[in-house]
């Protein structure tokens, strides 16, 4: 289904032809030409960009929690993380959300990630449902134990499948890890 909030350029290419409309009927009819008829456009295409900035669709609301989630790693800020889980969360390694956050604590209560970059993200969304694939490149502190004793940083391929709430926000209902390094892999890889 198409959606206009999705698609703000749809809105600027209407504004444009209305202007190329509007510029032939003043070359046709050049008595009725009035400077006020370009306001149309220009108030469709401030219209159209607005609507877009205010209007968040699902897709939009999903990036922005990913990244709050991998701003939260960065920030070795459990409570975030626990922010942004649904209450029902499961995975193949954590059987609730509690297991899941008692890992969350135990990684991020010391050093461990410098800094977070996502790439490759694919969404599909079917409410009340959605899935989301990325692959993330994580680099590790210098002063981690793991950038000290493995590798300096680590390409993830993760999996989400999240739940929008009553209140049109998203929570994550399931997380798991695809690939480590381009290499398949699962969170038993990872404990």
């Amino acid at each position: 289904m198409f959606n206009i909030f999705e698609q703000p350029w749809t809105i600027l290419l209407v504004a444009v032809i209305v202007s190329l409309v509007i510029s032939v009927y003043h070359w046709l009819f050049p008595e009725r030409k009035r400077w006020t008829h370009f306001l149309i456009p220009l108030i469709i295409a401030v219209v159209g960009l607005a609507g877009d900035f205010l209007v968040k669709t699902d897709p939009e609301k999903i990036n922005a929690l990913l990244k709050t989630g991998m701003k939260a790693v960065e920030e070795e800020s459990a409570d975030a993380v626990d922010a942004i889980i649904a209450p029902d969360y499961t995975d193949s390694a954590h059987n609730t959300k509690e297991d899941l956050m008692r890992y969350c604590r135990m990684m991020l209560s010391r050093p461990l990630v410098e800094k977070n970059k996502k790439w490759d993200l694919k969404v599909d969304v079917s409410p009340p449902n959605a899935a989301a694939t990325f692959t993330v490149i994580t680099r590790f502190e210098p002063q981690s134990y793991i950038y000290q004793s493995y590798m300096r940083s680590l390409v993830t391929k993760m999996e989400l499948h999240l739940q929008k709430q009553p209140d049109k926000s998203w929570l994550i209902t399931r997380a798991e890890i695809l690939e480590l390094n381009h290499q398949p892999a699962n969170w038993r890889d990872i404990k």
